[in-house]
């Protein structure tokens, strides 16, 4: 257990924006003799291949040596609640104070942000040699912080104050006049000059390490555990999986948390394109490609709701998920589990002795939604949504159970390893 969480927390560390994510995602594919595809007219069957899209959606794969049976896809998401710098975001203020001006993206809490060290990741795009570059950068040091105002001048600071992003969010950047703009740091950091920087996506980050605490060392708290910790696990299942009856894919998507509605999320042809080109590769038609499917399964990762020790009344009754409890399957209107997906997914835990629990709104508490259901109209496949059980979510600092993290790479490795056929008439074979 401790050498996952070691892992993880290095990889949270490693990983300050979506970009970040999918670059270290990157790395380890190319260390493990996988090919970026994204350019290339031609895969080849016993190959294993990557796709990115916008430097912050990754799908990898690897083809058996002949004609698949189907498709085994752990899905998972790169971004995370946060705040975005505006374009030319420097405020003076009495010209003793520069703020930030930032863009909410995703819905986070927002008193979770107020003074903590907080620093600046994302990406630059610059010109180059008749070329367009682009450039993850990260400004690893404290650079900015939102500080809250004093209790004495908001006495209704306690009292369900209302926070509002174009006053109360914005960071403190530097004092006096401005002397180096932020796009003259980023081009420092990106070894460029500031004039060759064409545009720029760039957003705060929380600077806290992660910690393990509890009386018994049983919990873990960091920063964007929704959803790098899915991430992380499906991906070390992934890399250790075999390519026989079945393709198995890991899939990290951008955007889920502000609807998944872009060329690199869940909702576009992204995952569908790739997966065609995989049937295409091994001369299929169209019409094997939507027999794969029926032998197909998704798992769409993204952590659950555990059920909270100070407000159990917004638990359903029916289905709490707890800390350290195991794999928690999540059941509601905007999720994609079905009776289908569950009774899979039960019989691979079944077979593992993997803990399972539930997850589900409270009747009258409609809840987000994830990439499994908005994914399944654009490839049709039985999915079901699952993740780990979590305090705090959209905190800047969200804490788990320190030993879920094995749970779910061991239910994920167990997902990769199974032989899946449905027989038609609701029959599905499990080997």
């Amino acid at each position: 257990m401790k050498n996952n969480i070691k892992k993880l927390t290095d990889f949270i560390n490693a990983s300050p924006s979506n970009f970040h994510a999918v670059a270290n995602f990157k790395a380890e594919l190319d260390k493990n003799g996988f090919v970026d595809a994204t350019t290339s007219k031609e895969l080849m069957p016993n190959g294993k291949y990557y796709f990115i899209k916008n430097q912050s959606s990754l799908i990898a794969f690897a083809m058996p040596k002949t004609t698949p049976v189907g498709y085994l896809i752990a899905a998972s998401h790169s971004d995370s609640p946060t705040f975005q710098i505006n374009n030319n975001g420097e405020i003076v203020v009495d010209e003793k104070y520069v703020k930030l001006s930032v863009t909410p993206y995703g819905g986070m809490l927002y008193s979770t942000w107020f003074d903590r060290p907080l620093s600046i990741a994302g990406k630059i795009l610059v010109s180059e040699n008749e070329k367009i570059k682009t450039i993850v950068v990260n400004i690893d040091r404290d650079l900015v912080m939102i500080p809250n105002l004093a209790i004495h001048m908001n006495r209704n600071a306690n009292s369900g104050y209302e926070y509002k992003a174009n006053k109360d969010m914005q960071p403190l950047f530097c004092n006096g006049s401005i002397k180096r703009t932020l796009l003259e740091i980023g081009a420092d950091n990106a070894k460029v000059n500031k004039e060759d920087i064409l545009s720029c996506e760039l957003y705060l980050y929380n600077r806290m390490f992660p910690s393990i605490w509890g009386a018994n060392e049983e919990f873990l708290s960091a920063p964007r555990i929704d959803d790098l910790q899915c991430a992380f696990a499906s991906f070390q299942a992934f890399i250790k999986a075999k390519a026989n009856t079945h393709v198995p894919v890991f899939m990290l998507c951008d955007n889920e948390e502000v609807g998944s509605d872009t060329k690199q999320g869940a909702g576009s042809e992204f995952l569908a394109d790739v997966l065609q080109r995989i049937n295409s590769a091994y001369g299929n038609s169209h019409t094997d490609y939507t027999i794969e499917l029926e032998n197909s399964l998704m798992l769409s990762c993204d952590n659950g709701h555990a059920a909270h020790p100070n407000y159990m009344e917004f638990t359903n009754s029916c289905n709490k998920p707890y800390l350290n409890g195991g794999v928690v399957i999540k059941y509601g209107i905007r999720y994609a589990t079905d009776s289908v997906s569950e009774a899979l997914f039960r019989k691979i835990c079944e077979k593992n002795n993997i803990p399972v629990q539930t997850y589900a709104n409270r009747e009258d508490l409609p809840g987000g939604s994830t990439l499994g259901n908005i994914s399944n109209t654009k490839v049709g496949i039985n999915t079901i949504d699952i993740g780990a059980a979590q305090l705090a979510m959209h905190s800047s600092y969200e804490t788990v159970g320190a030993s879920d993290t094995d749970h779910l790479i061991n239910a994920v490795s167990s997902f990769y390893a199974i032989n899946l056929l449905h027989n038609g008439n609701g029959e599905y074979c499990l080997e």
